[in-house]
Formats: structure tokens, C-alpha cells, sequence
């Protein structure tokens, strides 16, 4: 430590005249005087004295003339402190300020208050500290109703590890490490989560979660349209325990309504938004208990063809015209067990399943003569979408196809993003707007295979889906959410490096080589918690292959298998029959009229209310239902 030293010399008297006369004389000489010295240490930042750094200032007198202050000599010790900063120099930022990643959270944190002030219709000089509430509440309030259209996209089973490999195995198909892509739904305005236990299951199934965000009521496990009153299998619960969904309400209102699957359109999610059953399975009557037909319910494919008569039969003073358009799978349903009503790419012998000799596509066309029946990508391609007043495509005998797996389809049949622009084009015809419900349904049948390559890819497309409502649609007047059901038990785990694939095994940061488990074998990045587990099925793109095959739980040696192929399946720790989903919160992605309502932590029903809200179907119905 350099030390500073400061010397004051006393002056002896040296014999000095008082003055300059020559009558005087001379004074005898004094003795020299000692030294006072001071010594100041600089004093580094984090001192116990001076935090911020500053000067130890010592001083005392040099009694042995040495010409240094001993530590014995020290009479006084004081300290001049500097004071701490309060203000960071804009040179000193810029490894920040130049920073892409800074740049883009600045950016970022700008958009997202104009925003809030543009969906509240606030500005900066309305708002001060005392006033922000009242003015944002007030804001808010005005928001009732001001969304034309309401789109709610569901990934079934979409959890938050789907988002997060989807989006980089979306990236690294572009060429790109992969962390840094984003889907479509990724760089929506708004953004929260949602809880998804049932009333009684703390891992929730379809039905139950369907019904809470159509409804606005959270229900029991695998029941569909009615409260928690209700026991599942049992008719008799039935009647007294329906749900109104916003599905409804819109129709009620005067909008057109569209419902859009992957998966069959009977299937729970789906069903949620127009039926009414005391179990997810009574998809047609063969489904069904004699002693339900026989209370008389009314099965899931029977209830979409006649929705427009049961919807009035139920609510008095109604007049409604019925759903415009329906796209899914699912023809087995409203077909008689008979082969003469085979569709062109049946694949089973007898493709339909009903018992009761009823062909209920036949029936919905007869409903509707203006409406338009197709089963096939030809079809589909056909349709005039200015003239076209109502549809209803069922393209698969089940599911449809997953998006990997879709040009192995027998007749072809459309893909998600594709139905989604499609519907938006006849709904849109309607000045009054429309609701319109699409889910990718097989994202979760992927997961349920333990394919995370079918599940991912079903992802992509569906985040593809959301990007043609975007672009097919005007954000001044349409509310888009898009969320889950639920999750599944479906990991990303160990250290992989940036880049790496997300498919892959894992190679650890600075590493070129697969890392090593305590078994010494290599693992993936992805896996499942429990289900079928391993296969190694090359470039198999269906992941139902899997379920022809015995369970194979565990760990295996992955040193020579190529885990991004197209039919790898990842391995599973618990041996089940078929991977299960998850209990852990969803999210909530929103853009649009009111979208700035999705925030925090929710029940999973609130989403209803939140569309409710933005397009006040309630008070629309009301009206139209008293107008009748």
C-alpha cells in the first residue's frame, strides 16, 4: 500500500532581530523542535471503514525522529470516505447497451407497454401513480365486447416441455441452433397460466378440462357439457347438470360457429364445445349402455348432427341455425356397422360402428340442403369458401393422420393450418362474427406413444395454424387464445450444449461425444416418464406402430441407434400400456381485444370467461333470445 507523508517542520527560534535597528542585540540561539507527522493510506472499495474506497488519514508526533510515524506514535486516526455511486456513465454500459440480447429486452419492454396502453386506451398523460388503477379499470370495463371473433386453439396435451422441444426442433428444421426460434404463438402479446385439475383428479383428462374452458365450470374426469353434480355412466345425472358454452352462447348471439380436430370430431375435446354426455365414451349408441339408450341420451356424433334442434329444445325461445362448419375425423361414428357405407379410404372391412342402422351424415344433409358433405382433400380443395354457407368434412374413419404421417392418407385430407384458414374464410362471411374452436388433437396421441417426433411435428403445424388465423384475421376485432389441456409426463433433461439436436442424445458443452449415464450408455435429451417405452423403428412416421409391440420400459443401449429418426420412440421409466399426461399448469398465449386479461396464475375455466368478456356473448344472447 503507498503510503503519503506530510512533514511540518517546527522552526526553532533562530536568533531573528524583532527589527532592523542597530541598537539591539543579539538573541541567543533555541533548540530544534520535533516532528508532527500525518500519513494517508488509500483505502480500496469494500473496506470495512470506507465500503466505497477513500483515505485513512494517521497522525502523531515523530518522538524518536525517524522520520516515520510508528504505530506507537499514532495519536489520531480519521478517515475521508468516497460515497457510493448512484449513477452509472453511459460508456460504462455499453457491453449491455451493444448487447443483441439487451437490445431485443429493450425493445421487448417497449412494445409490451404501448401494448397495455393501446388495449386500455390509456396514455402516458392520463396515467400518474394515484390514477393508474382507476384509469386501467375504467379501461378495462370498456373492453366488454369489443372482440367480433373469437378463435381458441387447443394442443392437446401441449404442456410447456412440448412448447419449449417444439420450438427448437422448429428452429434447428430452419437451419438454426434451435433455443432462439420462436412459434407463433411464442411472440403473442399476452401470456399466463392455466391449472388443469379436474374436481376430482389431481391429473386431469380431456373432458373435464374441455368443459371448464368452454363452460366456465371445472368438472369431473370424463364427463362432457355438464357440472360436477353429474356421476359419470349414470344418464339419470344427466338432465339438470347441463353447461352453457360460449360455443352456444355465440350461436344464441347470431354468430357462425366452427369446430375444428385432428382427432375424431367426437373425440372429448371437441365435444366439449356442443355436447352434453355423462361419458366422454358414448362417441355413437354402439358405445353407449342399453340402460342409457334406453333413459334416452343421446350420443356424441347424434348430438353434433342435431345440435341445432337439441340447442333449442333445451334453452326456450331460441332460434339458432347450426354450427357452419365442422372439420375432423371420425366417420365410423355417424356411419351403420354396414360396408355398403364404406368411404373410399375406409381402412377396417366395416367402417362405421353405429348399431342403430342410422347414417348420420345423410341425416345432417338432409338438415342442411345448402350444406356440403366432403371426405377428402379433393373435396376439400373444391370448396368455395365465398359461397359455401356451411360444411362438414369428416376425412378420416378415425383420427385423422398425424402431420408427419398425413400423405400416406388413402384420399388425402387437409391439415390443420389448412381447415383453420379454410373456416376462417366462410365463418368470416357472417357480419355478426364468428367462434370458432381448433384443436390438434394428435399432439397428445403422439405423447401417448411415446413418439416425441409425432408429438413435435403436430406441434409445428399446429403453431402453423395459428399463424394463418393471424394472417387471416384483423387483431382489432379478434380475440385469439391459444393454450392446452393438459401436459404430459414429457422431460428435457440433462446438459445438452447450445445447438444440440433436441431429437439427439445428449453431448455436453465443450464436448463432441454423446455423454455417458452412470450405466454407462448414452440417453436423449427427451424421455418419457412412464408408457411403452424404446423403439427403434426407422422411418416409421405413424407413432401408433408402437402399440402392435410389447412394453420396453427401461434403459437401453441408444450407441448405435439414430434417436432423431422419424420412428425412434424414447425410452420410458415406468412400464404402462400407454404414456399418461401430467398435472403441472398449461399456458395462455393472447393476442387481440381484451387479450391483456390473460395474466397470472388461473383456473383453467376462466378462459371462458375471458372470451365471455371480450365479446359479450351472454349480453348478445340475452338480447337475441328476447328479440324471439
Amino acid at each position: 500500500m503507498k503510503n503519503l507523508k506530510l512533514s511540518l517542520i517546527a522552526l526553532a527560534v533562530m536568533g531573528l532581530s524583532a527589527c532592523d535597528g542597530d541598537d539591539g542585540t543579539n538573541g541567543t540561539d533555541g533548540s530544534n523542535g520535533v516532528n508532527s507527522l500525518i500519513v494517508q493510506t488509500a483505502l480500496a472499495a469494500g473496506d470495512a471503514n470506507c465500503p466505497n474506497s477513500g483515505v485513512q488519514i494517521d497522525s502523531g508526533i515523530d518522538a524518536d525522529s525517524s522520520g516515520t510515524l510508528e504505530s506507537s506514535e499514532i495519536d489520531s486516526t480519521e478517515y475521508v470516505c468516497s460515497p457510493g455511486v448512484t449513477t452509472v456513465d453511459s460508456s460504462e454500459l455499453l457491453t449491455n447497451v451493444n448487447n443483441e440480447w439487451f437490445v431485443e429486452g429493450q425493445e421487448e419492454v417497449t412494445a409490451a407497454r404501448q401494448t397495455w396502453l393501446e388495449a386500455t386506451n390509456t396514455t402516458s398523460a392520463k396515467i400518474t401513480a394515484d390514477t393508474a388503477p382507476s384509469v386501467a379499470a375504467k379501461s378495462i370495463a370498456s373492453l366488454r365486447g369489443s372482440a367480433k371473433n373469437v378463435i381458441l386453439f387447443v394442443g392437446d396435451g401441449m404442456g410447456i416441455s412440448t412448447v419449449t422441444a417444439a420450438r427448437i426442433l422448429e428452429g434447428q428444421m430452419k437451419g438454426e441452433l434451435g433455443e432462439e426460434n420462436q412459434l407463433s404463438f411464442d411472440k403473442m402479446d399476452f401470456s399466463g397460466l392455466a391449472k388443469t385439475y379436474n374436481v376430482d383428479a389431481q391429473t386431469p383428462d380431456s373432458a373435464g378440462t374441455m368443459t371448464a374452458m368452454m363452460s366456465g365450470v371445472k368438472t369431473d374426469v370424463g364427463v362432457i357439457g355438464v357440472d360436477e353434480d353429474i356421476e359419470r355412466g349414470d344418464c339419470s345425472t344427466v338432465a339438470g347438470n347441463e353447461l352453457v358454452t360460449a360455443l352456444e352462447l355465440a350461436e344464441i348471439a347470431g354468430k357462425s360457429t366452427g369446430i375444428i380436430s385432428t382427432a375424431r370430431i367426437t373425440h372429448a375435446t371437441p365435444a366439449a364445445t356442443y355436447a352434453k354426455s355423462a361419458d366422454r365414451n358414448w362417441e355413437d349408441v354402439s358405445d353407449m349402455p342399453e340402460a342409457a339408450v334406453t333413459a334416452g341420451c343421446v350420443d356424441i356424433a347424434d348430438q353434433l348432427v342435431n345440435f341445432e334442434s337439441m340447442l333449442e329444445a333445451r334453452i326456450s325461445a331460441v332460434d339458432v341455425d347450426g354450427i357452419e362448419v365442422a372439420f375432423g375425423g371420425g366417420r365410423r361414428h355417424f356411419l351403420p356397422k354396414d360396408a355398403s357405407f364404406n368411404s373410399t379410404d375406409a381402412v377396417s372391412a366395416v367402417e362405421g360402428d353405429r348399431t342403430d342402422g342410422r347414417d348420420l351424415t345423410a341425416e345432417w344433409q338432409a338438415n342442411y340442403s345448402n350444406g356440403v358433405y366432403i371426405t377428402d382433400q379433393s373435396g376439400f380443395d373444391g370448396l368455395n369458401t365465398e359461397t359455401t354457407e356451411r360444411v362438414f368434412g369428416l376425412f378420416n374413419e378415425s383420427h385423422m393422420q398425424y402431420e408427419a404421417d398425413r400423405e400416406n392418407d388413402v384420399a388425402g385430407e387437409p391439415s390443420v393450418s389448412e381447415m383453420t384458414e379454410k373456416a376462417i374464410k366462410i365463418l368470416d362471411n357472417n357480419d355478426e362474427g364468428f367462434f370458432l374452436m381448433v384443436e390438434s388433437g394428435r399432439i397428445d396421441h403422439g405423447h401417448h406413444a411415446g413418439s416425441a417426433y409425432n408429438a413435435l411435428t403436430d406441434t409445428i403445424e399446429f403453431a402453423q395454424a395459428v399463424q394463418s388465423a393471424i394472417d387471416n384475421t384483423d387483431p382489432e376485432d379478434t380475440l385469439i387464445i391459444v393454450t392446452a389441456d393438459h401436459g404430459h409426463v414429457f422431460t428435457i433433461a440433462g446438459y445438452p450444449k447450445r445447438g444440440n439436436p433436441i431429437l439427439g442424445k445428449v453431448v455436453n458443452v465443450g464436448a463432441d461425444e454423446p455423454a455417458m449415464a452412470a450405466d454407462d450408455m448414452p440417453y436423449t435429451t427427451l424421455g418419457y416418464t412412464n408408457g411403452l417405452g424404446f423403439r427403434n423403428l426407422g422411418d416409421e412416421t405413424d407413432a401408433d406402430a408402437t402399440y402392435s409391440l410389447e412394453v420396453a420400459a427401461g434403459r437401453q443401449d441408444l450407441t448405435d441407434v439414430d434417436t432423431t429418426s422419424t420412428g425412434y420412440h424414447q425410452e420410458a421409466l415406468v412400464p404402462l400400456s400407454s404414456e399418461t399426461h401430467s398435472g403441472e399448469d398449461v399456458g395462455i398465449y393472447a393476442s387481440g381485444p381484451a387479450a391483456l386479461l390473460v395474466n397470472g396464475t388461473n383456473e383453467q375455466s376462466l378462459l371462458y370467461h375471458i372470451m365471455d368478456f371480450a365479446a359479450d356473448l351472454t349480453t348478445q344472447a340475452n338480447a337475441a333470445q328476447s328479440q324471439e
